[in-house]
């Protein structure tokens, strides 16, 4: 399987502040790659520099089989971008928004007719066509957004944070979307801090924290790290967390984690009925009341709490990351080289 997309010692420094340290990537053709962290891990930073919307400070990255740096041009005639924020037209129709992305994209007039009727049909909006963008759902607009990227095919499709904002239901009409895109054999990079995101749609998860890739594998890989079942204990108050900590660390052997946001505190275990068993007498023995006790399979944000200490959504947003976390970009051959981007 050849590869899409390779970055080899990526780094990127605004200032004193060094946002992307040494990032070594490799992405295969037809796959999806979540990059997965908080606010300021370095995410947004690796899809720009990627896109050539910046230009690294250190390190070779290529897409596509082409250096971002050397040849920015050639590298845009290969991908299609979605940043964070939508860039549709409410005053136009679904149809009238890829005409036109058509249009702007040097497409004559029937080709573009005819490329806005296969996306609006591959990502579900034929229905919808001809109403206006305005009387779309957050689902809908997010959809024909990443099909506005897409009017030029692009071997390899960027998305940043492609379901913030969205509930439930739309967030899982846009997996259906993406999963469309990679079954017809486009590459997708996104970057995300849902767990459950990468969960649902990637092949590869890179976690990815304070610039650095601190783990990588599959979903199913990644929750390896925590071995099998995990027993989760909820406490009333955090002040209880060291003792039933350590009432789980004498039950189950092992050495407990600690989540005070949640007021949690979880350990693995191999024989979950026995563990649970032990664990509920053990509590009641030491009339320590809880208000949940429970067993299941790792989690994505578990993995991330046991790599970094902390949740994705913990951490503060870094200036570097939010001066250009709503970049929103349909790459061309007239878009700026990465030369001409402030650095």
């Amino acid at each position: 399987m050849t590869t899409a997309v390779q970055a080899v010692g990526l780094g990127h420094s605004f200032g004193d502040k060094t946002v992307l340290d040494g990032l070594d990537l490799a992405v295969p053709a037809g796959t999806v790659c979540a990059l997965l962290g908080p606010n300021g891990a370095g995410k947004t930073t690796t899809v720009r520099i990627l896109t050539t919307l910046l230009r690294p400070r250190r390190g070779r990255a290529t897409v596509a089989g082409v250096d971002v740096v050397a040849d920015p041009a050639g590298v845009r005639r290969h991908i299609g971008l979605t940043g964070q924020a939508t860039t549709v037209d409410d005053v136009l129709t679904g149809r009238e928004n890829l005409v036109m992305w058509g249009r702007l994209f040097h497409l004559d007039r029937r080709t573009a007719r005819r490329r806005a009727d296969e996306l609006l049909e591959r990502f579900g909006l034929t229905e919808a066509a001809d109403r206006r963008v305005k009387d779309y759902s957050g689902g809908m607009r997010r959809r024909l957004d990443i099909a506005s990227s897409l009017v030029l095919a692009p071997r390899v499709f960027f998305l940043d944070e492609p379901t913030t904002g969205l509930d439930p239901r739309n967030r899982g009409e846009v997996w259906a979307a993406l999963r469309g895109l990679v079954a017809d054999g486009t590459t997708v990079l996104m970057t995300t801090q849902y767990l459950d995101e990468a969960d649902q749609v990637a092949d590869q998860v890179v976690v990815l924290d304070e610039g650095r890739k601190v783990a990588e594998g599959t979903p199913a890989g990644l929750k390896s790290l925590l071995g099998g079942d995990r027993l989760s204990v909820q406490v009333r108050e955090a002040a209880e967390l060291p003792a039933v900590a350590d009432l789980l660390a004498r039950v189950t052997g092992a050495e407990p984690e600690h989540d005070r946001a949640q007021l949690r505190v979880g350990a693995p275990v191999r024989d979950r009925v026995a563990a649970l068993t032990a664990v509920v007498r053990a509590l009641d023995d030491a009339m320590l009341a809880v208000d949940d006790i429970s067993i299941r399979r790792p989690t994505l944000d578990e993995v991330f709490l046991h790599l970094t200490g902390r949740r994705t959504t913990e951490a503060e947003t870094t200036p570097a990351e939010t001066t250009q976390a709503e970049t929103t970009g349909r790459t061309t051959g007239e878009n700026p080289t990465a030369e001409e981007v402030p650095a």
